[in-house]
Protein backbone atom coordinates (compact mmCIF):
# COMPACT_ATOMS: atom_id res chain seq x y z
CA UNK A 1 0.00 0.00 0.00
CA UNK A 2 1.74 3.87 -1.02
CA UNK A 3 1.13 6.12 1.61
CA UNK A 4 1.13 10.17 1.07
CA UNK A 5 1.83 12.89 3.88
CA UNK A 6 0.49 15.94 2.57
CA UNK A 7 2.30 19.29 3.94
CA UNK A 8 1.91 23.02 3.78
CA UNK A 9 -0.57 23.57 0.61
CA UNK A 10 -1.63 19.65 0.37
CA UNK A 11 -4.25 18.99 2.93
CA UNK A 12 -6.31 16.63 0.62
CA UNK A 13 -5.57 14.67 -2.32
CA UNK A 14 -8.42 12.23 -3.13
CA UNK A 15 -11.50 11.33 -2.05
CA UNK A 16 -12.17 8.50 0.26
CA UNK A 17 -12.86 7.92 3.57
CA UNK A 18 -11.28 7.55 7.08
CA UNK A 19 -9.27 4.28 7.67
CA UNK A 20 -7.64 2.84 10.58
CA UNK A 21 -7.59 4.79 13.94
CA UNK A 22 -6.55 7.83 15.00
CA UNK A 23 -5.14 6.56 18.22
CA UNK A 24 -1.69 5.36 18.76
CA UNK A 25 0.88 3.49 21.33
CA UNK A 26 2.10 7.37 20.63
CA UNK A 27 -0.71 9.24 20.57
CA UNK A 28 -3.55 11.07 18.06
CA UNK A 29 -2.12 11.12 14.41
CA UNK A 30 -2.04 15.07 12.98
CA UNK A 31 -5.53 13.94 10.91
CA UNK A 32 -7.55 10.88 10.19
CA UNK A 33 -5.91 9.00 7.45
CA UNK A 34 -8.23 8.96 4.46
CA UNK A 35 -8.15 5.95 2.35
CA UNK A 36 -8.93 5.82 -1.31
CA UNK A 37 -8.17 3.65 -4.84
CA UNK A 38 -6.58 5.04 -7.96
CA UNK A 39 -7.22 3.27 -10.47
CA UNK A 40 -7.52 -0.32 -8.57
CA UNK A 41 -4.23 0.93 -6.29
CA UNK A 42 -4.92 1.26 -2.62
CA UNK A 43 -3.69 4.75 -1.54
CA UNK A 44 -3.59 6.49 2.49
CA UNK A 45 -3.50 10.37 2.88
CA UNK A 46 -2.69 12.53 5.84
CA UNK A 47 -2.32 15.93 6.02
CA UNK A 48 0.71 16.42 8.21
CA UNK A 49 -0.61 19.84 10.15
CA UNK A 50 -3.85 18.80 10.22
CA UNK A 51 -7.00 19.77 8.56
CA UNK A 52 -7.55 22.17 8.56
CA UNK A 53 -3.76 23.28 8.66
CA UNK A 54 -3.05 24.17 12.44
CA UNK A 55 -0.03 22.02 13.67
CA UNK A 56 3.09 23.36 13.57
CA UNK A 57 5.97 21.28 12.30
CA UNK A 58 7.32 20.98 16.23
CA UNK A 59 4.41 20.09 17.14
CA UNK A 60 3.56 17.37 15.02
CA UNK A 61 2.95 14.14 16.13
CA UNK A 62 5.66 12.23 13.95
CA UNK A 63 5.29 9.02 15.57
CA UNK A 64 1.87 8.03 15.67
CA UNK A 65 1.41 9.32 11.92
CA UNK A 66 4.22 6.94 10.58
CA UNK A 67 2.97 4.08 13.61
CA UNK A 68 -0.81 4.51 12.10
CA UNK A 69 0.50 4.06 8.11
CA UNK A 70 2.35 0.99 9.06
CA UNK A 71 -0.67 -0.18 11.03
CA UNK A 72 -2.79 0.12 7.96
CA UNK A 73 0.06 -1.71 5.94
CA UNK A 74 1.92 1.46 4.23
CA UNK A 75 5.60 0.02 2.61
CA UNK A 76 5.90 3.34 0.52
CA UNK A 77 5.69 6.67 1.92
CA UNK A 78 5.92 9.66 -0.53
CA UNK A 79 5.92 13.17 1.44
CA UNK A 80 5.47 16.48 0.45
CA UNK A 81 7.46 19.46 1.86
CA UNK A 82 7.30 22.78 0.98
CA UNK A 83 11.12 24.68 1.22
CA UNK A 84 12.99 27.23 0.66
CA UNK A 85 15.59 27.55 -2.11
CA UNK A 86 19.07 28.27 -0.66
CA UNK A 87 21.15 27.83 -3.75
CA UNK A 88 20.38 29.49 -7.18
CA UNK A 89 20.17 26.12 -8.17
CA UNK A 90 16.84 25.62 -6.47
CA UNK A 91 14.21 28.77 -7.68
CA UNK A 92 10.71 28.99 -6.24
CA UNK A 93 8.47 26.83 -7.87
CA UNK A 94 10.93 24.25 -8.60
CA UNK A 95 10.55 20.39 -7.61
CA UNK A 96 12.82 18.59 -6.26
CA UNK A 97 13.49 15.03 -5.13
CA UNK A 98 15.67 15.30 -2.68
CA UNK A 99 18.59 12.30 -1.73
CA UNK A 100 20.16 13.70 1.79
CA UNK A 101 18.99 14.95 4.88
CA UNK A 102 20.77 17.65 7.58
CA UNK A 103 19.17 17.09 10.62
CA UNK A 104 18.52 20.77 12.79
CA UNK A 105 15.66 19.97 14.57
CA UNK A 106 15.73 19.10 18.44
CA UNK A 107 13.61 18.16 21.00
CA UNK A 108 11.24 16.33 19.09
CA UNK A 109 10.34 12.35 19.63
CA UNK A 110 12.47 11.77 17.17
CA UNK A 111 12.35 7.38 17.73
CA UNK A 112 10.63 4.72 18.71
CA UNK A 113 13.55 3.49 20.52
CA UNK A 114 12.80 5.45 23.49
CA UNK A 115 13.81 3.34 26.19
CA UNK A 116 10.21 2.82 27.31
CA UNK A 117 10.01 -1.17 25.13
CA UNK A 118 13.59 -2.75 26.45
CA UNK A 119 14.77 -2.25 22.68
CA UNK A 120 16.95 -0.71 21.25
CA UNK A 121 18.14 -0.59 17.46
CA UNK A 122 20.87 1.82 15.64
CA UNK A 123 19.64 2.25 12.01
CA UNK A 124 21.38 2.65 9.07
CA UNK A 125 20.86 6.31 8.19
CA UNK A 126 23.62 6.81 5.40
CA UNK A 127 21.26 7.30 2.35
CA UNK A 128 17.78 8.97 4.29
CA UNK A 129 15.14 8.39 1.29
CA UNK A 130 14.69 4.87 -0.27
CA UNK A 131 16.68 4.65 -3.60
CA UNK A 132 14.08 2.38 -5.51
CA UNK A 133 10.97 4.91 -4.55
CA UNK A 134 13.05 7.91 -5.31
CA UNK A 135 13.63 6.60 -8.59
CA UNK A 136 10.32 5.49 -9.07
CA UNK A 137 9.18 9.14 -8.52
CA UNK A 138 11.66 10.31 -11.06
CA UNK A 139 10.99 8.05 -14.03
CA UNK A 140 7.08 9.17 -13.63
CA UNK A 141 8.24 12.58 -13.91
CA UNK A 142 10.17 11.69 -17.24
CA UNK A 143 6.60 10.00 -18.38
CA UNK A 144 4.72 13.06 -17.45
CA UNK A 145 6.90 15.44 -18.61
CA UNK A 146 7.37 17.48 -15.24
CA UNK A 147 10.22 19.13 -14.78
CA UNK A 148 12.44 18.14 -11.29
CA UNK A 149 15.53 18.32 -9.87
CA UNK A 150 16.63 14.83 -9.19
CA UNK A 151 19.08 15.05 -5.93
CA UNK A 152 19.71 17.92 -3.50
CA UNK A 153 20.27 18.08 0.33
CA UNK A 154 17.51 18.71 2.22
CA UNK A 155 18.45 20.77 5.77
CA UNK A 156 15.90 20.26 8.65
CA UNK A 157 15.27 22.95 10.81
CA UNK A 158 13.14 23.52 13.90
CA UNK A 159 10.58 26.58 13.42
CA UNK A 160 7.80 27.61 13.13
CA UNK A 161 9.91 30.95 12.42
CA UNK A 162 11.96 31.00 9.05
CA UNK A 163 15.62 31.12 9.03
CA UNK A 164 17.86 34.05 9.65
CA UNK A 165 20.09 34.55 7.05
CA UNK A 166 23.12 33.76 8.85
CA UNK A 167 21.14 30.32 9.22
CA UNK A 168 20.92 29.79 5.76
CA UNK A 169 24.91 30.76 5.09
CA UNK A 170 25.72 28.28 7.85
CA UNK A 171 23.40 25.74 6.35
CA UNK A 172 25.07 26.54 2.82
CA UNK A 173 28.57 25.70 4.26
CA UNK A 174 27.02 22.54 5.27
CA UNK A 175 26.51 21.28 1.94
CA UNK A 176 22.14 22.32 2.06
CA UNK A 177 20.60 23.17 -1.33
CA UNK A 178 16.89 23.62 0.23
CA UNK A 179 15.78 23.91 3.39
CA UNK A 180 12.61 22.47 5.30
CA UNK A 181 10.82 21.86 8.59
CA UNK A 182 8.96 18.38 8.38
CA UNK A 183 11.35 15.64 6.95
CA UNK A 184 12.62 14.86 10.09
CA UNK A 185 12.41 13.16 12.35
CA UNK A 186 9.27 11.47 9.81
CA UNK A 187 11.96 9.79 7.65
CA UNK A 188 14.17 8.23 10.09
CA UNK A 189 10.69 7.10 11.86
CA UNK A 190 9.78 5.62 8.60
CA UNK A 191 13.23 3.91 8.20
CA UNK A 192 12.78 1.98 11.63
CA UNK A 193 9.20 0.95 10.94
CA UNK A 194 10.96 -0.48 7.55
CA UNK A 195 8.43 1.93 5.65
CA UNK A 196 10.07 3.23 2.20
CA UNK A 197 10.27 6.79 2.70
CA UNK A 198 10.81 9.73 -0.72
CA UNK A 199 10.01 13.32 -0.72
CA UNK A 200 8.73 15.81 -3.32
CA UNK A 201 9.80 18.98 -2.59
CA UNK A 202 8.39 22.37 -3.52
CA UNK A 203 10.15 25.27 -3.09
CA UNK A 204 8.18 27.96 -2.67
CA UNK A 205 10.84 30.86 -1.59
CA UNK A 206 14.72 31.82 -1.88
CA UNK A 207 15.82 31.10 1.54
CA UNK A 208 16.68 34.08 3.98
CA UNK A 209 19.27 36.52 2.44
CA UNK A 210 19.03 34.67 -1.03
CA UNK A 211 16.03 36.84 -2.47
CA UNK A 212 15.48 40.27 -3.08
CA UNK A 213 12.83 41.37 -0.49
CA UNK A 214 10.88 40.18 2.90
CA UNK A 215 9.84 36.96 2.75
CA UNK A 216 6.08 37.07 3.17
CA UNK A 217 3.23 34.25 3.08
CA UNK A 218 1.82 35.98 0.05
CA UNK A 219 4.48 34.97 -2.17
CA UNK A 220 4.85 31.83 -0.26
CA UNK A 221 1.24 30.73 -1.24
CA UNK A 222 1.33 32.02 -4.97
CA UNK A 223 3.91 29.25 -5.42
CA UNK A 224 2.05 27.02 -3.52
CA UNK A 225 -1.02 27.60 -5.68
CA UNK A 226 0.33 26.79 -8.89
CA UNK A 227 3.50 24.36 -7.80
CA UNK A 228 0.69 21.55 -5.96
CA UNK A 229 -0.77 21.05 -9.38
CA UNK A 230 2.54 19.36 -10.62
CA UNK A 231 3.12 17.69 -7.18
CA UNK A 232 -0.37 16.44 -7.47
CA UNK A 233 0.61 15.10 -11.37
CA UNK A 234 3.40 13.82 -10.29
CA UNK A 235 1.68 11.85 -7.57
CA UNK A 236 -0.63 10.51 -9.46
CA UNK A 237 2.21 9.47 -11.82
CA UNK A 238 4.20 7.63 -9.45
CA UNK A 239 1.06 5.66 -8.12
CA UNK A 240 -0.18 4.54 -11.51
CA UNK A 241 3.25 3.90 -13.17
Amino acid sequence: MIGIIGGTGLSSFHQGRSVGDRLTPYGETSAAIIGSEIEGIPVCFLARHGDPHRIPPHKVNYRANIWAFKELGVSKLVAVNAVGGITSEMPAGSLVIPDQIVDYTYGRDHTFYDGNNNELEHIDFSFPFASGLRQLIVAAAAASTINIIDGATLGVTQGPRLESAAEINRMESDGCELVGMTAMPEAALARELSIDYASICLVVNPAAGRGHSVITMDQINDVIQFGMTDVRRLLMAAIVN
